[in-house]
């Protein structure tokens, strides 16, 4: 077995594992944290020329923030809900932006942005 394989295994296990016993709160941090990960991972593919790393992590960054845009509740939510969903849907297309132009600054920009909604949601927990 290669060290990334069991690295990756090691990763989903213990992802399961906080899943299964963290509230509906800390569920949503998890996303913010995927997220940045995901876009850090990618910054660090594109500074090193890893096209193909690259793609798949920007890909998994724009799935995670459509989780958090699922889990918007525009019922309770109100003007918030709204505001929050079209900062996620801008979130996203600067995230396919900097894949399509290989733009770092929009990667950070959008670390940014997600850093500040997850300080923000730490803060309401």
């Amino acid at each position: 077995m290669n060290t990334q394989v069991a690295l990756d295994s090691y990763a989903k296990v213990h992802y399961s594992a906080n899943v299964e016993i963290a509230s509906p709160h800390r569920l949503i941090d998890m996303l913010y944290e995927g997220a940045l990960e995901r876009i850090t991972q990618a910054k660090g593919a594109m500074e090193f020329g890893n096209p193909e790393i690259k793609g798949k992590k920007i890909n998994d960054a724009v799935r995670i923030v459509g989780g958090l845009r699922e889990n918007l509740n525009t019922d309770k939510g109100g003007e918030i809900a709204g505001n929050l969903d079209a900062l996620y849907v801008y979130i996203q297309t600067i995230l396919t932006k900097a894949h399509a132009k290989n733009d770092i600054g929009l990667l950070d920009e959008s670390v940014a942005l997600l850093i500040e909604l997850r300080l923000a949601w730490k803060q309401i927990g």
